[in-house]
């Protein structure tokens, strides 16, 4: 199947998902909906620098519960239906997940970052994309009564026509290097799926291929990961033996050339003084605040809510924005507007899926078609 196939982007943030999407070469974005301005100004800033084409049926600033309870959920079902008349088309999108995180409020359902979750499972069952795609936090998946949340709204899409297939992914497996699990939820409708051959069982879809463009087993993360080491500033170190270079944080910023990068001097200044930049050790990331990297570690999830810093392995202060961009594995291309607040700036790259994990799981989905369709 050679035409691309299009996407219906939700909670796109500064677009790291959609990115992979685009870049995996099988899919145009053709519409994009995010609430915070300054993420969708992120969005447009940087494709506009990397020569992505805009999405034909626009950006739409503004809250998920307002369309699906407006008469813009007849435009939306119509713009999917035009769309679906040309090639397949997808709904893909992360809600926000801190009310089924355990590092964050962890108040399920019933948060308002919770019903999310639901009203975009109530747009898919309304809208009937050929294919879908649902991310979010492991706990999710892990947690008892966040679990019990989960199948309920694979019910719904079960009701709605959709075999699904599941797996928690961590980000290391594509090649990013941060310790990040993830819930992927991808669907397609019963009809498409015999269409296009996929093999299903029930409300399971089978053989799809979640390891063929991994690139790294999870097992990595138990290599002998140096600890921690004693804070050197600007001191070059060796790499330790028994590790991969490709998933440390400074082979990632050697990569991004992150001290060149347009991003490079945006990180926040000390208030309280130098002494907690330079006392603590290397890799010493075990209290949830202040964090401090090491050069030759991948990093902890790339999540900067609840008070959660992340220090320069070897400089006195937090790592900048180029540097965030890096571990979330994004291009070195990629790049923020110097013009927008450092507080949403972290927050919008904490809340991406890194990039190379997008781009593995889109993958995936164009192999797992193709597969089936030679």
């Amino acid at each position: 199947m050679d035409k691309k196939f299009n996407i219906f982007s939700f909670f796109s943030g500064a677009g790291f998902l959609d990115l992979g999407f685009e870049l995996s070469g099988g899919f145009n974005v053709v519409y994009v909906n995010e609430f915070h301005k300054a993420f969708n100004d992120v969005y447009k800033y940087a494709r506009e620098r990397m020569h992505i084409a805009p999405p034909v049926y626009g950006h739409h600033v503004e809250d998920i519960t307002q369309i699906i309870a407006s008469d813009e959920l007849e435009e939306l079902k119509s713009q999917v239906s035009a769309s679906k008349a040309e090639t397949l088309t997808g709904i893909v999108g992360g809600p926000p997940c801190p009310d089924f995180s355990v590092a964050g409020k962890n108040r399920g359902k019933e948060g308002e970052n919770g019903k999310l979750s639901g009203t975009y499972v109530s747009l898919i069952c309304e809208t009937l994309p050929d294919f879908f795609l649902f991310e979010n936090v492991k706990g999710l998946y892990r947690t008892a009564k966040h679990r019990e949340f989960f199948e309920h709204l694979k019910s719904k899409l079960i009701k709605a026509g959709y075999v699904m297939t599941e797996q928690l992914i961590n980000s290391i497996e594509f090649g990013a290097p941060q310790d990040r699990d993830r819930i992927i939820l991808v669907g397609f409708r019963k009809d498409i799926a015999k269409l296009l051959h996929l093999p299903y069982k029930g409300s399971e879809l089978l053989d799809f291929d979640w390891e063929k463009n991994k690139i790294f087993s999870r097992d990595a993360l138990s290599l002998p990961w140096p600890k921690t080491s004693p804070y050197n500033e600007d001191v070059p170190t060796e790499m330790p033996d028994g590790i991969i270079k490709e998933l440390t944080v400074q082979y990632w910023w050697e990569k991004n050339d992150v001290l060149n990068h347009p991003n490079a001097n945006m990180y926040f200044q000390p208030r309280a003084g130098l002494y907690r930049f330079q006392s603590k050790e290397e890799g010493d990331d075990a209290k949830k605040c202040y964090k401090r990297l090491h050069r030759w570690r991948y990093s902890p999830t790339v999540a900067y809510g609840n008070n959660e810093v992340h220090i320069h392995p070897y400089k006195p202060r937090r790592i900048s924005v180029a540097e965030a961009l890096a571990l979330q594995s994004l291009p070195k291309e990629f790049e923020l507007p110097t013009t927008m607040t450092l507080t949403d700036a972290f927050k919008t790259i904490g809340n991406g899926v890194p990039y190379m994990a997008a781009l593995g799981i889109a993958k995936n989905i164009l192999d797992f078609i193709s597969s089936h369709n030679p």
